[in-house]
Formats: structure tokens, C-alpha cells, sequence
């Protein structure tokens, strides 16, 4: 089995696009655009011009489908902490929240729920093990380690509005 193929052409004013042929000679492309989109492409098998399948997904989206494909737990160089009976989750703090601008420490979410909130995505940045006077932020997303039943109840208070 060789190698996958994957190229990639600057589009100028859209982004970039990947074109990845696989094993089976199947061509797939995904165009990064330039606001943090994507649009993934199949192409028919016995016309690789012919788009059999285009989706335009966000952002968000997209990062969904990339953790399908390739789940953390599955990482040989990571914990699997699914073998622990812990889950690791994202839980988005949306811009109406009720701990918008509010620090870490007054969710109480490690008391309420034993839930650890081991990092927050803001913007392009990661900050992690952030400390109880940390100011939250409408858009941030909290990375929650703990049981199913304690990120649930995490969720739940991180939900509030």
C-alpha cells in the first residue's frame, strides 16, 4: 500500500484547496476558506472531474467531522480515557451565558459536578489549566475531563443563560 497522495493549490481570495487521492484511486478535495470554512468534495470514480458530492460546512462543523475521523482516544500517544470510565469533552460558553465575563472559580464546577476543566480555546489560542480567577468569555470553549454523568451536569451549568 503507497502512501496517500495529497497536494495542495492556492486559491487566490478563497483559500487553499487539498486534494488527496486514496489507495483505491478515489479523489476527495477540501477547500480551506479563507473565513474558517470548508467545502468537502468527492469526486465519481469513473470521471474525476465529475463532482459527485460538495458540502460546505463552518468551522465547527468541520472540526465535528476531524474528530470523527480521528478521535483523540485513539492517539497511541494519548490516554484513553474512555478505558478509564472518563470522557473528555468541548463544551462551547455561548455569548448569552451566564458566567460571560464571570471568573472560573464561581462555576464551582469541580465541587458540583467532579468535572475538571483542564483547558479554554479562545480565539486562536489555547490556555491551559486555567486557574479559578480566570475570566470567561462568550465564544470560549471549556475542554471538560471527567464521567459522562459529571460532564453532562458540567454542560448543563456551563449551559446557563
Amino acid at each position: 500500500m503507497g502512501a496517500p497522495r495529497l497536494s495542495s493549490t492556492p486559491l487566490p481570495g478563497i483559500g487553499v484547496r487539498y486534494d488527496l487521492t486514496t489507495r483505491e484511486q478515489r479523489r476527495l478535495s477540501v477547500v480551506a476558506h479563507r473565513d474558517g470554512s470548508r467545502t468537502l468534495n468527492a469526486y465519481q470514480q469513473d470521471d474525476p472531474d465529475a463532482c459527485a458530492l460538495s458540502v460546505r460546512m463552518t468551522s465547527g462543523e468541520a472540526e465535528a467531522l476531524i474528530d470523527a475521523l480521528m478521535p483523540a482516544h485513539h492517539s497511541p500517544n494519548l490516554l484513553s480515557t474512555t478505558d478509564l470510565g472518563l470522557v473528555a469533552e468541548r463544551i462551547e460558553l455561548s455569548a448569552t451565558s451566564h458566567w460571560n465575563g464571570r471568573v472560573l472559580g464561581e462555576t464551582r464546577m469541580r465541587t458540583e459536578t467532579g468535572v475538571s476543566i483542564v483547558a479554554v480555546l479562545r480565539r486562536a489560542e489555547a490556555i491551559p489549566a486555567p486557574a479559578p480567577d480566570f475570566r470567561l468569555a462568550g465564544g470560549d470553549t471549556l475542554i471538560v475531563i471527567g464521567t459522562r454523568e459529571g460532564v453532562e451536569a458540567a454542560a448543563a451549568i456551563l449551559g446557563r443563560e
